[in-house]
C-alpha cells in the first residue's frame, strides 16, 4: 500500500462522530431502547465515541456491546486456513432494541450483510441502523448507512484506511493505493 493523502485528523473525525452522535439521538427521538454495537476491530473505539457522545448529551448510559463478525463472512475460506476469530461480546438482549451498527468504512457492503446475520442470531431487534465514518461507494449489495461521517468517492485500486488510537495509537484517515506487483 502506498498512502496518497491524509483526509481527516482527529479533529475532523471526532466532529463527525459527534455529529453522528446528535443524529442518532434526533433519529431516534431521544435514546430510549437504542444499543450501539462496534464492528471489531475498528468500529468498536468509534462506536466507544458515540456512545460516550451520546451519554454527554442524554445523561444516561447507552447500552454497547463489541461484534465479530468472522465467522459469518462469505469469503472466509479465502482469507486463510486458521482466520483469527476474536470474540462478540453482547451481554444484553436484542430484541426489540434499535441497534445501532458501528463500523469504520462502507465499501462493498459484505461486513454489513454478516453483522445483520450474526445479530439475527442474538434475537430479533426492533431495528437496526448503520452508522459508518467513511462511505466509500462501490456496492456490492443493496446496503447503505444511516448515518455517515464522509462520503469520499474513491477508485477500486484505492483503500480506505482508518486509523484510531486504540488499533494504530493514532487517530486519522487516509487514501491508500494498491501497489501492483
Amino acid at each position: 500500500m502506498k498512502q496518497k493523502s491524509k483526509i481527516m485528523v482527529k479533529e475532523d473525525i471526532f466532529r463527525s462522530l459527534k455529529r453522528i452522535a446528535h443524529e442518532i439521538i434526533e433519529f431516534n427521538k431521544g435514546i430510549k431502547d437504542i444499543a450501539i454495537l462496534g464492528i471489531r476491530r475498528r468500529g468498536v473505539p468509534l462506536g466507544d465515541v458515540i456512545r460516550e457522545e451520546i451519554e454527554k448529551t442524554e445523561g444516561k448510559k447507552v447500552t454497547f456491546g463489541i461484534i465479530d463478525i468472522t465467522l459469518y463472512r462469505d469469503d472466509l475460506s479465502t482469507l486463510s486456513d486458521k482466520p483469527k476469530v476474536n470474540s462478540t461480546e453482547i451481554d444484553f438482549n436484542v430484541t426489540g432494541k434499535n441497534i445501532i451498527l458501528i463500523d469504520d468504512v462502507l465499501y462493498t457492503g459484505r461486513t454489513i450483510r454478516a453483522a445483520l446475520d450474526e445479530i439475527m442470531d442474538y434475537g430479533r431487534p426492533k431495528s437496526i441502523q448503520v452508522a459508518v465514518l467513511v462511505d466509500r461507494g462501490h456496492r456490492e449489495l443493496p446496503v447503505m448507512a444511516n448515518y455517515i461521517g464522509k462520503s469520499i468517492p474513491t477508485k477500486k485500486n484505492e483503500v480506505i484506511e482508518v486509523k484510531t488510537e486504540e488499533t494504530d495509537g493514532i487517530w486519522e484517515v487516509w487514501i491508500a493505493e494498491k501497489i501492483k506487483k
